[in-house]
């Protein structure tokens, strides 16, 4: 999959977070988004996951043929992890990936206790969602996306709440299940983003 931003721009009210950028995503390549803080990075992860709209230039989503994925099918390609998403604290681990799995399924061989045993959180499969630690939420996020049978992997501050062990779970999910795929990481950290291949500084685009 090849994802290609061209003359991109999105501003708030009269205000440009980032303008004129043009730049192409190509799978089996990591890319850092970086940049201060108000730069734009986890702005940019949403417009390119389709979770925000952009003001200015285009984006082209294409398959390996290089033909055109139409935009109502973009989010079947996508998986995203951010702090700013929220879990159905209601469900339980297990029955929120279930749930997940109903409409973006995981990759093969994958189902939710074996995905919750690998993120280490199998004895907590059965508990309720608001009962879990916010490491134990960062842990079920990174799982939602990281075993998704997606094409593209967005990543906002991916280690938030994650202990030394969780932070080495991460990097081990990043080793196993991104080889194919397109990983764009929106960080300042650089432990969360230190194996990209590629960076893109923000600032430079206002």
């Amino acid at each position: 999959m090849t994802i290609s931003l061209s003359d991109l721009g999105k501003r708030f009210n009269r205000d440009w977070i980032f303008r004129r950028l043009t730049y192409e995503f190509s799978a089996g390549n990591s890319y850092a988004l970086i940049g201060p803080n108000g730069s734009g990075k986890s702005t940019l992860l949403q417009v390119i996951g389709g979770a925000l709209f952009f003001n200015e230039g285009t984006i082209n989503y294409s398959n390996a043929s290089q033909l055109k994925i139409q935009d109502e099918l973009v989010y079947k390609q996508v998986s995203l992890a951010a702090p700013y998403l929220e879990l159905i604290e209601e469900m339980t681990g297990q029955e929120l990936l279930d749930f997940h799995q109903s409409f973006k399924p995981f990759i093969k061989g994958k189902n939710s206790i074996s995905i919750l045993e690998e993120v280490g959180l199998l004895d907590a499969a059965n508990k309720q969602i608001r009962y879990y630690s916010s490491g134990m939420k960062q842990r079920l996020k990174l799982a939602q996306s990281f075993f998704c049978d997606t094409a593209v992997l967005l990543l906002d501050e991916p280690c938030t709440n994650l202990d030394q062990n969780g932070i080495e779970l991460y990097h081990r999910l990043l080793s196993l299940y991104t080889k194919d795929r397109i990983v764009i990481i929106a960080s300042n950290d650089s432990v969360e983003y230190k194996f990209c291949q590629h960076q893109l500084l923000l600032s430079e685009y206002k």
